[in-house]
């Protein structure tokens, strides 16, 4: 993970020195991947049932908080640089991202389900045919005396 709040420095840097906000994409993006994953972490750590350490709850909760601020304070860059409508194009941009990276991290997850499936049936349906085999040896050996 990239750190939003390097990211978001670099955004800052770039602008002061009058870049265009478009050389700076690419940190943009890093720095809504992390603030992102801050949000995953920080939800994932709260609804687990492991984690009672309030500690690390708390420390997950303060970095959310930093990384809604630093939000912020890109959202002013971004206005100020060009305008609001910019901002709501960005957070549409961003919504399509996430919602595709989702659906993307489903259709990933599904397939790891059919695959596994797919693995029980096989491995399933072999050990009956072993079995059945087996007895059917078993059997014609006793059938023959061979037992």
């Amino acid at each position: 993970m990239v750190d939003p709040f390097t990211a978001l420095a670099a955004v800052k840097t770039a602008v002061s020195a009058g870049k265009e906000l478009v050389s700076v994409t690419k940190q943009i993006g890093e720095f809504f991947d992390g603030v992102d994953e801050l949000r995953n972490n920080h939800n994932k750590k709260k609804s687990s049932i492991f984690s009672g350490d309030d500690e690390n709850s708390m420390e997950t909760f303060v970095q959310l908080q930093k990384a809604k601020d630093a939000e912020e304070d890109l959202r002013a860059i971004i206005i100020s640089v060009r305008g609001y409508s910019a901002w709501g194009e960005l957070q549409e941009i961003r919504a399509r991202t996430r919602r595709e990276r989702k659906e993307r991290e489903d259709a990933a997850r599904k397939r790891k389900q059919e695959v596994v499936e797919k693995v029980v049936v096989i491995g399933g349906t072999l050990i009956v045919l072993s079995i059945i085999t087996a007895i059917g040896v078993l059997l014609i050996m006793s059938s023959k005396g061979m037992l």
